[in-house]
């Protein structure tokens, strides 16, 4: 029957489409997130990496030259939302790492939850789950689509960044909990006691050990890449008057929260590392025909690039120790789960703006914008416009809220009061743009920083005005960096395939962070998530 289905097919000048069945599919999808990994990261240090690493994936895999965040804001949050189901804040509802909830009159952060309790630890680090996040992940439908078999676990440094990639059907999602208990936990959303495996790694010492010194891994000279070691754009650590190498860790630990200090070095991504693979051999993960999930977000990254900044000798020694730690993980699944078993993807969260008291040294338009005095001019022009007291609720993520229940009993209409508002930003120094709530619910953006508003606006949980700065400005301290924006220094990120079922190549075709979670789904053959916008980049499979 089937051979006269073909034949019919081929009768009609069609292709027939092989179907995806289950010795086909990997044993295990890596979804690996690199925390603030500008594109640019990968060519500048190119020379610097190893064969085993980022070189491996990109000469044997496929890459997407031109990837972008396709929304505002790029901060952690948002990013690992939208890499794992497939769309924007406009839909999954992560909008920012923390924002003001106008029913709960409070900010709020997007992870916690205070209905769950933590597990391996008594702090409130561990009250999180996912339960903001509207949508499912590609790791959710793929649960489904197996009856819950193929498993899915989240690994991070960072809650967020373990959370919300793992999804809502999660068996499990990590993170580390430093201060003075250096430990992995999770909360009572996935499990009531953590596994046998997690407390022996625990208990192994391996997360206190590197609390030791950090040097370059090579001779510093070497390290051309990036700027003097010692310069006045950098913070360093509490008690080092120089942000030069080298860094003795176990005596500033004390003064810079003790095994938090552990994220912000390169050792937080060795550590990542290190419990990833414990992960893999404590949950059996790639060893049967059903595929496994593996979600992995390399924090250390964005630490390092706040504190020290893009053009640092820090961030270039981050990425080369980071590039050993990927090969080195690598050759590991080649091990346990097979060479050719396996897929893996890598991308970042956003990238990063280099230090604008940096950049003013080199003549580009740059600087810092005030927020605490803006927000006050902002109060008053609303008080003495309107004649009246406390309209507006909040400020933050640069989005402006107002008090609806003002508007009512002063007979206000919020559209008016948006437009006039909208006006006088406008006239304010590095505010380039402004959106009112009705322009962004009504009109429709195609390109540019409007659409990428538009895409991270969530009609229900955004602010009623949103602004934007000039390019290169930036809400932050006058050292270090920071991210959010819509310019393509924060959008502006890698996205590489690599293992079963990859085509080898490249692209300079625009691809969108969105695309992620469709290919993903769309190699597998399971339901896209459930909110999902984005395309499968169906360049990147083969057929």
């Amino acid at each position: 029957m089937r051979r006269y289905l073909l034949a019919f097919i081929m009768l009609l000048g069609l292709s027939p489409l092989k179907a995806q069945i289950t010795n086909e599919k990997p044993k295990l999808v890596v979804g690996i997130v690199v925390d603030q990994m500008r594109y640019d990261y990968l060519t500048r240090f190119w020379d610097q990496f190893g064969e085993d690493g980022f070189k491996r994936m990109v000469n044997k895999g496929y890459n997407f030259k031109n990837n972008h965040f396709n929304y505002v804001p790029t901060y952690t949050g948002p990013g690992h939302a939208s890499v794992f189901t497939g769309t924007t804040p406009e839909y999954h509802g992560i909008i920012s790492n923390s924002w003001f909830d106008k029913f709960e009159n409070d900010t709020v952060y997007c992870a916690s939850d205070n209905t769950v309790t933590p597990v391996g630890t008594e702090d409130r680090a561990g009250k999180m789950s996912p339960w903001r996040m509207k949508s499912t992940t590609f790791g959710d439908e793929n649960r489904l689509h197996t009856q819950m078999r193929g498993k899915t676990i989240g690994i991070a440094l960072k809650d967020r960044g373990a959370i919300l990639p793992a999804g809502h059907t999660a068996n499990a999602a990590y993170w580390f909990h430093g201060r003075d208990e250096a430990k992995w936990i999770t909360s009572s959303f996935y499990m009531k006691e953590l596994p046998e495996w997690v407390k022996e790694f625990n208990n192994s010492g391996k997360a206190k050990s590197y609390l030791k010194t950090w040097n370059t891994l090579r001779d510093i000279k070497t390290y051309t890449e990036s700027g003097v070691d010692e310069n006045e754009f950098e913070f360093g650590y509490q008690g080092k008057e120089k942000a030069t190498f080298p860094y003795d860790l176990k005596s500033l630990a004390a003064e810079n929260g003790n095994f938090e200090l552990i994220k912000a070095t390169p050792y937080g991504n060795d550590l990542t590392a290190e419990f990833a693979k414990a992960a893999i051999e404590g949950e059996s993960l790639g060893q049967d025909e059903v595929t496994d999930v593996l979600t992995l977000s390399f924090s250390s990254t964005d630490y390092v690039g706040h504190n020290f900044g893009v053009n640092s000798k820090e961030v270039e020694d981050t990425y080369i120790r980071l590039d050993i730690a990927i090969g080195d993980f690598l050759k590991y699944l080649d091990e346990t789960v097979g060479a050719g078993e396996y897929t893996v993807f890598l991308t970042a969260d956003h990238g990063g703006v280099d230090v604008p008291s940096y950049l003013k040294t080199r003549k580009i338009p740059s600087g810092y914008f005030n927020d605490v005095d803006e927000n006050e001019k902002i109060e008053k022009f609303v008080a003495d416009e309107f004649e009246v007291e406390n309209l507006i609720k909040n400020i933050s993520n640069t989005q402006i809220f107002f008090d609806y229940d003002v508007l009512k009993e002063e007979k206000l209409n919020a559209q008016e009061v948006g437009q006039k508002l909208a006006h006088y930003l406008l006239q304010q120094k590095n505010i380039s743009r402004v959106y009112t709530r009705s322009q962004l619910q009504s009109g429709t953006f195609t390109k540019g920083i409007s659409s990428l508003i538009q895409n991270g606006f969530n009609q229900e949980r955004s602010g009623d005005v949103v602004f934007v700065l000039d390019p290169g400005y930036i809400i932050y301290p006058d050292k270090g960096t920071t991210h959010g924006s819509g310019f393509i220094y924060d959008t502006h990120v890698p996205l590489i395939f690599f293992g079963k079922g990859i085509k080898h190549g490249s692209t300079v075709e625009k691809s969108v962070i969105p695309d992620i979670a469709p290919t993903i789904s769309a190699m597998l053959g399971n339901s896209f998530p459930d909110a999902s916008t984005g395309r499968p980049l169906k360049e990147v499979l083969e057929d």
